[in-house]
């Protein structure tokens, strides 16, 4: 088989930006959308994660084609940040507006729901039918090769382990509630794609570059124009919105464009709090320790304290060979 072009998409928003604090003060009516779990302020934070995330891929993923960065109005000036750190470095970066995505459906803007902006992914010009999505804050932590995200087939790897729906369905049923109501979290979301499509299973993906296959999504989404407004046009998360990625494998393994593989020791979620003492020097120091280590996601690095998020920046450092103070 000959190479394949694979391109990375990763969403990202400042939400430190007054501009667009501004723009969703105006849409946050509802007491609800203040939840972390909808629209709260934490999922719209950004302490630079995206360097890490750009460096990472550059450093550790060079057959990268293109980085495109979806963005809302904004620029996370990536051109300069290479420039500074990878002056040799081949893989351009464009940003790609809200507006692009949303082309034809422009009344749904603004969004601020990461949900529905994935939705539309794979609806941006001169996207490969090869791609990789990260969010801002996943990260690669070791050398990859192709194969690593597509196989010899061109068939996007899902690293994952099957989850059963209807045990799924009934750890939903029972979660505990919060101030008065059920959380809608990651694992939610894989479980609506897999009720979308009476399967009784899903793959259960870690925070990690999730390959997908961009005609799985633009076949099944044009076949199914109802399901794609739906689960786009909320400017805020809702709980019967579904993961895209997931439902992309659940299809895509049937298609034979998508494949598993266990994601056993390749992978490293990070999420440090100020009442984590010494969380992340005993994570990284684990990560050391691991020979297979792959991928990576920093959640919620903006709630650490300063010492940790040090650490953590010295680890990527080391790792990738560059002085992240000099953003």
């Amino acid at each position: 088989m000959k190479p394949i072009d694979i391109d990375v998409v990763i969403a990202w928003v400042d939400g430190n930006d007054p501009v667009h604090r501004a723009k969703r003060a105006r849409y946050s009516g509802r007491p609800e959308i203040a939840r972390d779990d909808v629209g709260g302020e934490t999922r719209f934070v950004s302490t630079g994660e995206i360097y890490y995330c750009i460096a990472s891929i550059v450093r550790f993923a060079p057959f990268v084609r293109r980085i495109f960065v979806v963005t809302d109005g904004q620029d996370p000036h990536a051109e300069a940040f290479l420039t500074r750190h990878f002056p040799d470095c081949r893989i351009p970066v464009e940003v790609v507006d809200h507006t692009t995505l949303f082309a034809g459906y422009e009344e749904y803007l603004p969004t601020f729901n990461s949900l529905s902006i994935e939705t539309m992914l794979w609806r941006i010009p001169g996207l490969s039918e090869h791609f990789v999505y990260c969010n801002d804050d996943f990260f690669v932590a070791a050398p990859l090769q192709p194969t690593d995200w597509f196989d010899g087939q061109g068939r996007a790897v899902c690293y994952a382990s099957r989850f059963g729906t209807r045990w799924a369905a009934f750890l939903r049923a029972v979660k505990p509630r919060k101030n008065g109501h059920r959380p809608f979290g990651h694992k939610d979301a894989m479980l609506n794609a897999a009720q979308l499509l009476h399967r009784p299973f899903f793959y259960h993906l870690g925070h990690m570059p999730l390959a997908q296959r961009r005609s799985v999504l633009a076949d099944w989404f044009g076949a199914h124009p109802q399901e794609l407004v739906e689960n786009m046009r909320h400017r805020f998360r809702e709980p019967h919105q579904f993961n895209p990625q997931e439902l992309c494998y659940l299809l895509g393994v049937r298609e034979d464009k998508c494949t598993v593989r266990s994601p056993k020791g390749r992978t490293l979620f990070l999420k440090p709090t100020a009442d984590k003492a010494g969380y992340m020097e005993r994570k990284l120091r684990e990560a050391d320790r691991m020979d297979h280590l792959q991928f990576g996601c920093v959640n919620s690095l903006e709630q650490a304290p300063e010492a940790d998020r040090q650490l953590f920046a010295d680890w990527m450092a080391r790792r990738i060979g560059i002085d992240f103070s000099m953003k």
